[in-house]
């Protein structure tokens, strides 16, 4: 039961990352582009070139990394978008992140990398973003991004953080409330309401990120 139920998550979490993928494949190969089910990448390099793009981006300290080389690869990770400006869902999910954060007890920055990127960078710079951070008691290893608006949709997207409504999809105001977790080497994929009680936050991070061992009956 356990099994089937932590396969049943990583498949839905993982759903949007091979339908981003998918989606831009379909859309290269009317362009005339190869379509990646013939390129000759594997699995987990094929999510990373087309779900998961090296853009540039920068932290709330004002350093520039990539986000596939530096943030994700070889990492486990949470990820979520928020703006500082945000009156709706951001400071509570970030509230709850935050209690997370406290609950993992100085694994965050260590063997867990919390990551929050804007979704209005043109608004969000670094300053902005590191005085969102102090002003919620965020903890070390947990950093918040922003870059060109185009890195940021790519990222969007990439992730899989889109509304199926396309009008409803172009407004960041209504933006998807959802807190995605993964293991990139494992292509292990998750996610869960970011409005959830944070102990049921962490338990569904852990549940992925650390699956427990079901053992066969002798």
């Amino acid at each position: 039961m356990t099994t089937s139920r932590r396969k049943i998550l990583a498949g839905l979490g993982a759903a949007p990352l091979f339908g981003a993928a998918v989606a831009w494949a379909e859309g290269s190969s009317k362009r005339g582009l190869p379509f990646f089910g013939r390129d000759p990448l594997g699995p987990r390099e094929r999510i990373q070139k087309y779900g998961l793009p090296n853009v540039e981006l920068l932290t709330h300290t004002g350093q520039t990394v990539r986000f596939y080389d530096d943030l994700i690869k070889d990492k486990k990770v949470v990820v979520n978008f928020i703006y500082a400006t945000c009156n709706g869902i951001c400071v509570p999910v970030t509230s709850r992140l935050v209690e997370v954060q406290k609950m993992l007890d100085g694994r965050v920055g260590r063997d867990i990398f919390f990551y929050s990127i804007s979704l209005k960078p043109e608004e969000d710079t670094p300053e902005v973003l590191r005085r969102y951070a102090e002003a919620h008691r965020v903890g070390p290893g947990w950093l918040f991004l922003t870059g060109k608006p185009e890195n940021i949709e790519t990222l969007r997207r990439g992730l899989g953080f889109v509304d199926l409504d396309p009008v409803k999809d172009a407004d960041t105001t209504n933006h998807v409330g959802m807190v995605r977790y993964g293991i990139e080497a494992e292509m292990r994929w998750g996610s869960c309401p970011g409005l959830s009680r944070p102990d049921h936050i962490l338990r569904s991070i852990l549940w992925d990120l650390e699956p427990p061992i079901v053992r066969k009956d002798s």
